[in-house]
Order: structure tokens, then sequence, then C-alpha cells
């Protein structure tokens, strides 16, 4: 059997003027793997990424990527609810653009986002759910612990969890 270390977000003992405060760096980072898929009609997909405390609580959304530029009768907003799962647990009342959180979607690729230092101490759960138009949708959840992994089946590829 493998020992685990958990990823201890926002924890931090210290001395006077000896250690930074825990919000001076990123607890460690999360790379996920958009994948290049195989079909006709290739369009990027949205993506939400947030935490939620194990024991229940309130969801804490780190990155949210869609179409920044769709404006009109259709803007790009009006398809995050597609998100199903991230939109039910508070994307619905998130108000976009939201500055550090949200961006243009992604190309076929590997991209890395910093966790947040100043998140409480506890036991979380990353959640990576990814809708594309004319595709499918896909939601992962992995436990915050260093050095996890997983990966998606369709829209999304690997998942991996760093401490720093």
């Amino acid at each position: 059997m493998r020992p685990t270390a958990f990823l201890l977000l926002g924890g931090a003992i210290t001395a006077p003027a000896l250690v930074p405060p825990a919000s001076a760096a990123p607890a460690g980072t999360v790379t996920i793997t958009v994948p290049r898929l195989n079909v006709a009609e290739y369009h990027k997909p949205y993506v939400a990424i947030w935490l939620e405390p194990v024991g229940g609580g309130a969801p804490r959304t780190l990155a949210v990527w869609y179409d920044l530029k769709k404006r009109g009768n259709d803007p790009g907003t009006k398809w995050l609810a597609d998100l199903r799962a991230w939109w039910r647990k508070g994307g619905r009342s998130t108000a976009m653009p939201a500055n550090g959180v949200s961006g243009a979607t992604r190309a076929p690729g590997q991209y890395t986002i910093p966790l947040p230092a100043d998140v409480k101490p506890g036991h979380y759960v990353l959640n990576v759910e990814a809708a594309r138009e004319t595709g499918g949708r896909e939601l992962v959840s992995v436990p915050l612990t260093a050095g996890a992994r997983t990966s998606g089946k369709t829209e999304l590829g690997a998942i991996a969890i760093s401490a720093r």
C-alpha cells in the first residue's frame, strides 16, 4: 500500500516575521489536458474547474474557459449553463467575466493552473467539467491530494495535481 500525502491548502505554521503568509505562493498546480478529438466539426470545449469541500460547503471556482468574444443574440455566457454540474453548484450566480477566473476556450493541449494558497485547510475534491458544441460533456472528479492523477474518457484527457 502506497502512502498518500494530502495537499494542505491554506495552512501555515508561522513564527514572527520568519515565514511569509500562505497567500504569497500557490499551494500547487493542476494540469489539465484538452484532447484533440478526431471529429468532422471540432469546437473548443467550455471548461469549468472548481474545488468542493468533502464534507459539503461552498464550492470555489478556479477557472472557467468560454467564448469571451461571442456577442449578440447568443453571447458566450449563454452556453455556460451547458456546464451543468458547475452551473448548479454556483456558476449561475457568478458574474462573467470574473477577474482571475474566466478566460477564453483553449485549443487541444496541456494547461497548468495554480491552486490558490488562501483556501482554508481541509479535504477537497477537484472537479473539471467540459462541454463542447456538437459534442459531448464530461465531468471528472478527483480528491485533492498531491500526486493524484486521473483521466477523462472523451472530452477531457489527463488531469494531474502537483504540490508546490
